[in-house]
Order: C-alpha cells, then structure tokens, then sequence
C-alpha cells in the first residue's frame, strides 16, 4: 500500500483499529490476561519476547486481516520486530493493515485534573525511522481525569504541538486526549475537551488533518462535529475499561466512529489455547467489533 492507499483506507475503510501497544509497565498485565504469569520471564528482554510472540500470534492469524482490521497501532520493540521472517509493518501491510507506532514514553504526575505526555526528546529519530519501516501515522496518550478547564486546555495544547512534530515526517498523527471513564465529571470533560479540540482544529494550517482516539462519551454524538470536520481524517475510540460487550453497545451508538481497541479485542485470547480455538475466539472479538464499528444504533447514529 502506498501512503494515499493508507490515507484513503483510513478515511473511508469498513472496519477498526487494533490496539497491539501495551508497553512497560501494563506489559505484564497483558501477558497475564493472556494466561501468561508474571514467574514465566526472568529478565525484561524475556517479558518482551514474550509478549511479542502474543502479538505475532494474533498478526499472522487468518483472522486477523484488512477485511475488518484496517490499522493496528505497534509499541516501538513490536515495529522493531519480525513476524514470519519480515519486519512487523511490511506483515501488516502485507495483509491490508494500515500500521501506526505509539509514540508517547508515559504520562507525568496529575496537575490540574489531567496527566500530559512525559517528554520525547528522541521523537524526530523514532518518526525518521519508522517512516522508514512503512508506517503511516503514530498514536500519543494523555488522561483527562477531572473536569478542569485549564488542564484540557495543556492536555489539548500539548497533542496539537506534538501532532504537528509528526506531521512535519510526513506522517499521521492519532491524538489521544483520554477521559477517564471512571471520573465523576466525565459528561463535563467531554464538553470541555470537544471545545478545545475544535479550537485547535480550526488553528491547523489548511490541507493537514488529524485523527482522534477519544473516550466514548457519555451522551451519544457529542463528538459529531469532530466525525465531520474537514482537518479530522477519522474518529477512533478506545474501550477505556468497558468489556468488549459494553465497549462495543456504547460504540455503535455513535455514528462515524469506529472502535480502537486494545484489551476489549485480546481479553478472551490465552496462551494455552490451540491455533484452532485461538483463531476462532480473536475471529469472534473481531466480528463483534467490526459490527460495533459499522453498524450504527439509535438516535445518535440515525441522526
């Protein structure tokens, strides 16, 4: 696929992206999730190798193709890695898959009801060599978890500045600006991060665009005017802690937004398991996403 292939698959393609980036610290509750205990690796190259082994499985799966998984954003150690003898974006792109890198080193203590990105001083090396390897475009987190207007404000400010880092590589930028689901302002942030957004959306130069992983929000289509917005290429969202049940009902009740899930797609998968039953129950969470991501409910969605 060539970069406008990518582009236009993620603009107008059926289906969602998977989440393969659990990194550092959320490593070994992956592997365990997976059935894999944290006694089973005694060095930290190990639990990498490991948990690169989870996420081959799941890439060289007949299941998991560009039909219904368009992208799959990779932690840095999985990019760097091979499945099946080739580098992991050329087998990505391989089967259709758009391939994206999360960027981000983690998150800096809460100030102001939100936690920003720590800093990437080797940000334009990484984005030089990733390009390099075929990747379109890079995902970068923070966490909103209180409904503060100052602290949107940096979190926002701070995705933009870094979004336009990435864009100078010539290549696409998800911002991720996550409100935690559990916060007891949570339907006051979504208001507050959509008017920031917008805010620093119309501030874009013309012709660039961006996408946006957001939090489903609490009341269905508040996030419309990002799904249609000239310089937004795609609204994805995150599951946030739902199960996939739930992640997925939530999902479909928001139209143009698909899902970008990372443990709502592998929580049913386990090390233990067969290539028969491993490929059927990741083909099962597939399905189920794929339709949460394409089949739209409810008012919202028939808006």
């Amino acid at each position: 696929m060539q970069v406008s292939q990518m582009t236009a698959k993620m603009a107008d393609g059926d289906g969602f992206i998977a989440a393969l980036d659990q990194s550092g610290g959320s490593t070994p509750k992956a592997l365990k999730g997976y059935g894999i205990e944290e006694g089973a690796w005694s060095t930290e190259e190990e639990m990498f190798g490991l948990i690169h082994q989870m996420r081959s499985r799941i890439i060289s799966s007949p299941a998991f193709t560009g039909d219904k998984v368009i992208g799959a954003i990779l932690f840095e150690r999985t990019m760097d890695g091979q499945v099946d003898g080739v580098p992991t974006p050329t087998a990505l792109i391989n089967k259709g898959i758009v391939p994206f890198i999360k960027i981000d080193k983690g998150l800096e203590d809460e100030a102001n009801g939100v936690q920003l990105m720590k800093p990437m001083p080797t940000l334009d090396a990484l984005l030089e060599r990733s390009r390099a390897l075929g990747v379109f475009g890079t995902k970068e987190r923070s966490v909103i978890n209180s409904a503060n207007a100052e602290g949107i404000a940096a979190v926002v400010k701070q995705q933009f500045e870094i979004g336009q880092q990435v864009l100078s590589h010539g290549m696409m930028p998800i911002i991720e600006p996550e409100v935690n689901i559990k916060s007891k302002t949570r339907a006051e942030c979504d208001k507050l991060l959509l008017a920031e957004i917008l805010k620093n959306l119309d501030a874009l130069p013309e012709g660039q665009q961006v996408m946006l992983k957001l939090s489903l929000p609490v009341v269905p289509g508040t996030f419309d005017a990002l799904v249609e917005h000239p310089k937004v290429l795609r609204v994805v969202a995150l599951s946030g802690g739902y199960e996939r049940p739930e992640a997925c009902v939530e999902l479909a009740k928001n139209k143009g937004i698909i899902a970008s899930f990372s443990r709502a797609l592998l929580q049913d998968l386990r090390a233990q398991m067969s290539d028969e039953e491993f490929d059927a129950s990741l083909g099962a969470a597939i399905d189920e996403i794929y339709k949460g991501s394409t089949q739209k409910a409810g008012a919202a969605a028939a808006a």
